[in-house]
């Protein structure tokens, strides 16, 4: 196994910020907006529907963490090796 689990869940946590981001501005129109009157942000979405974005991002994430697994597992994307070969001595 060229990575361990550990490596796995935290290529996972990236894969999904990062598409966390992509998908929050995702249906947000505010052309057909009415001007806030009672001092509300003016770009603060009514239905920002993070329920649903965060579901999203979970399923797209789960794909391109899978791509990029079979990426690595095939050798087409390698991981750096950061141990020290054995018999170094650490300083």
């Amino acid at each position: 196994m060229p990575i361990g689990p550990f490596t796995m869940v935290a290529i996972y946590i990236v894969c999904w910020w990062v598409v966390l981001f992509s998908i929050l501005p995702l249906g947000m129109n505010q052309a057909d907006q009415e001007r806030p009157t009672d001092g509300a942000q003016w770009g603060a979405p009514v239905r920002p529907q993070l329920k649903r974005k965060f579901i999203t991002t979970s399923w797209v994430s789960l794909i391109v963490w899978v791509l990029v697994m079979v990426l690595v597992f095939t050798g087409w994307m390698p991981l750096p090796d950061l141990a020290p070969p054995a018999g170094t001595p650490v300083r």
